[in-house]
Parts: C-alpha cells; structure tokens; sequence
C-alpha cells in the first residue's frame, strides 16, 4: 500500500512541477539557481558550525576555508540569481558557437582530400546558429526550455496517475 501511496504522491508533485515550470518558466529558472545557492550554504553553515562547536583541545583542525566559501557562494547565488542565469546561458551559447564552427572547420579541412556531402555542413551550421541565438535571447531560450520540460514532466506525471489508478483497480 505505501508504494501505492508513493506512486500517487510523486505523479500529484510531478504534474504540479510541470505545471509550474510550463506556466512561469521565467520564475522557475530563477528558483533552480536560488535552490542550489541554498544547497552550497547547507553544507557550509553545517560544517562551520561543527568547526566552532568543537572540542579544541582533542582535534587540531584547521579553519574549513571551503565551507566559508561555499557559504560565500550559495550566498551569492541566493542574493543575484538573475546574474548567474544569465552567465550560465551565455555560456552555453558560446560553447556551440564554439563547438559547431570546430566542426565546420573539421569538415573543410576533410575536403581537401575527401568528398564531404553538403548535408554534413548542416548539423555544424544550426549548431552556430542555436548557439547565436542562446546568446542573442538567453532567458527566452532558458525559458523555452523549462517550458518543455514542464510539459513532458505533465505528460510523466499523468502517465504515472494512469498506471497508480490501473494497478489500483486490478487491471495490471
């Protein structure tokens, strides 16, 4: 019965979280970045706090720098999500840009001593252009991309609901 109940409580909180992420695909970018800002200070706040609640006379520790800066970070991340959303689209565009001209040249260079179909020019070029674009609109292209992975979460989500109910019912 509990992996009954646990069927229908993850297809309830996946169709929400396709819900949320296709209706307010902005905000839930936004959240994501903010989320793992909370997941850096989680672990350095832990970890400062058993540093200062320690017995100093039975360890020698020195003072955990990474903790400070994993709470320096996730609080940056908290503060200025916006900032780090931008930045990680951005890169993402200059990579294919990046990736999708080395494939061109790759592919000139082969000319030169093999007959290359224009059909594999293809490929490298909507890469550039993909690329181009991320960096031309990053948060429509961020948003666009949450909108889909709202709606296949739905989709998920309503197929875990079929397959709950149809298992309930004795038809599995």
């Amino acid at each position: 019965m509990a992996a009954i109940n646990n069927i229908l409580i993850r297809s309830i909180f996946t169709i929400l979280l396709g819900i949320l992420l296709a209706v307010w695909p902005e905000a839930a970018i936004t959240y994501l970045v903010v989320t793992i800002g909370i997941l850096f200070l989680i672990p350095g706040v832990l970890t400062l706090v058993k540093y200062f609640t320690q017995d100093r006379g039975k360890t020698s520790v020195i003072f955990p720098i990474e903790a400070a800066g994993s709470i320096l970070f996730g609080g940056w991340l908290v503060i200025m999500p916006q900032f780090f959303v931008n930045i990680i689209m951005y890169l993402l565009g200059a990579l294919l840009i990046l990736g999708g001209i080395q494939q061109l040249i790759f592919l000139v260079s082969a000319r030169k001593t093999h007959i290359v179909p224009v059909g594999f020019f293809i490929m490298p070029v909507l890469i550039v252009l993909t690329g181009i674009l991320i960096m031309a609109y990053p948060f429509s292209i961020a948003a666009t991309t949450f909108i889909v992975f709202g709606a296949a979460s739905i989709i998920y989500g309503v197929s875990e609901f079929i397959n709950w109910y149809q298992f309930r019912r004795g038809v599995y």
